[in-house]
């Protein structure tokens, strides 16, 4: 039987508790919910609620700046949560536990959808409700956001240009920097092909990580033959996985689109960009390419 080690704990930290413990408690209690603690709420030492319920500083007394503010946070929240999916994916790929990266995959496709339903606290916003507190963002812009550069650069879309914002921000350039000279989850991809017998160029597989990856013939072909054989194959389960994801991130800078187009048109961006223009150029930079374009192929 699996045995669960229980430590001290201070009255700020989580104390844990084996299955006997609770039910004891819940014996104790006659059932109900145990109300009295002598720290720190349990549920609150963990979720840290009352930190996050304190990080809402609005700038104006407009009541709809509350939700432009929350639901950007909310979308932080997300952006590092898959990147965490991710990177698990990616050590698991560099083991080549192929079908062990169907679940992170799986939360990250799901991490994704809650991303793009976010959006949908912003549909009430027209561009009356935005300018009420727009102007005092300053140059503050989505395009700022680190973690978002970070799902990125995991997914490899990759432009150095992007990370200069942060170079003020030793420790936030630092992270961008080593992850923009990391491979990409699509370069972990690449290799794992090759190293079950795809034919890769050398050239491709020895690249600068740094520059972008650009469609390739050979990777085509490779998911052309895979796609071909068996529907349980872990690789073409495995390209079904990717596919979700790079669904969902599509889905989100779509949504973005659209998200501006409602907000504000076609009106220059707060960060210096041509706004609605600059997001729908960057549109056309496609997450794992091969997959879709050997689709034709297929």
């Amino acid at each position: 039987m699996e045995r669960t080690e229980v430590r001290a704990a201070t009255p700020t930290e989580v104390r844990p508790a084996t299955p006997r413990q609770r039910a004891k408690r819940a014996a104790r209690n006659g059932g109900e919910p145990t109300l009295e603690f002598t720290g720190r709420i349990p549920y609150d030492a963990y979720v840290q609620a009352s930190t996050l319920h304190r990080l809402q500083t609005p700038l104006s007394g407009d009541p709809g700046e509350m939700s432009f503010l929350v639901t950007s946070q909310i979308m932080e929240l997300y952006f590092n949560l898959t990147c965490h999916e991710l990177r698990e994916t990616q050590r698991l790929l560099r083991a080549d536990r192929i079908p062990d990266t169907q679940a992170p995959l799986r939360r990250a496709a799901l991490h994704l959808e809650g991303l793009n339903a976010a959006w949908r606290s912003l549909r009430w916003m027209t561009p009356a409700d935005f300018n009420r507190f727009r102007n005092l963002l300053g140059e503050g812009s989505g395009f700022q956001s680190a973690m978002y550069r970070h799902v990125e650069l995991l997914l490899g879309l990759r432009d150095p240009a992007l990370i200069r914002p942060f170079r003020r921000q030793a420790e936030v350039h630092a992270e961008l920097t080593a992850a923009l000279h990391a491979p990409s989850l699509w370069d972990d991809v690449l290799a794992l092909l090759a190293r079950h017998g795809h034919d890769l160029p050398p050239e491709l597989l020895g690249r600068d990580v740094a520059e972008e990856h650009q469609p390739h013939p050979a990777v085509e072909a490779a998911w052309v033959r895979i796609y071909a054989g068996r529907p349980d194959d872990q690789f073409r389960l495995l390209g079904e996985a990717l596919t979700e994801v790079a669904e969902g991130f599509g889905d989100w800078r779509w949504n973005h689109v659209k998200a501006v187009q409602r907000t504000m048109g076609a009106k220059v961006g707060s960060g210096g960009s041509a706004g609605l223009a600059w997001l729908q150029r960057s549109m056309a930079r496609v997450v794992f390419p091969e997959l879709w374009s050997a689709r034709t192929e297929m």
